[in-house]
């Protein structure tokens, strides 16, 4: 199965979260921080959202930095993915 977003939603998938301090202490799941950083897995449409035309400014493949509690976690195939507006995207990292 796969994730096809519509208008302008992104579907991410969200890099793995630090187990680890850097002084070495292992965290538990619950103390571990929600990532930030994750990678442009599909991308919708664009077009008119809100009265607005929406230009879609990212494509699959970009690693991206989105907000922290933004967007729907969806599980699919026992793989999770977060599907966020296009506005819930911060920045693109290079």
């Amino acid at each position: 199965m796969t994730i096809k977003p519509l208008l302008d939603r992104v579907v991410l998938k969200l890099e793995e979260a630090e187990e680890k301090t850097k002084s070495g202490i292992i965290l538990s799941s619950a103390a571990q921080e929600k990532p930030q950083f994750a990678s442009v897995v599909a991308v919708g449409p664009g077009g008119v959202v809100d009265g607005k035309e929406v230009e879609m400014y990212v494509k699959v493949g970009d690693k991206v930095i989105a907000s922290k509690y933004a967007g729907t976690q969806v599980k699919l195939d026992g793989e999770e993915f977060t599907i966020v507006r296009q506005s819930d995207i911060l920045a693109t990292v290079e």
